[in-house]
């Protein structure tokens, strides 16, 4: 496996990780009685992090898919409607045939 996709992988599994510790509050006594009636800020922080948990899991479901279908960022080429033109240029870039020559049977392949 790449180095890039374990990078991928822990860095939200690291964030996500420490957010509990991150979100404590000190206790209004000393019976482990909280003050959790003072608004609707839990509430707004679960359905963000519920997004970012269901984010996560669509972008891991990508990521796997693509890295077992072989695929990259840049996408698969298209199918070429002329693959006889796909070869003269091939053959051309290679340097078997010179500029005149390629452009001749290209004209031909064109018609």
């Amino acid at each position: 496996m790449n180095n890039h996709f374990f990078r991928i992988l822990t860095a939200p599994a690291v964030a996500l990780a420490s957010v509990p510790v991150l979100t404590q509050r000190a206790y209004a006594d000393g019976f482990g009685m909280s003050n959790y009636g003072s608004g609707w800020g839990h509430m707004a922080f679960g359905s963000v992090m519920m997004v970012a948990f269901w984010g996560l899991v669509i972008f891991l479901i990508v990521l796997v898919v693509r890295w077992i279908g072989g695929g990259s960022s840049e996408g698969t080429p298209a199918a070429s409607k002329n693959p006889a033109l796909d070869i003269l240029k091939e053959r051309f870039a290679r340097g078997e045939i010179e500029k005149d020559e390629f452009e001749n049977r290209k004209k031909l392949l064109d018609n």
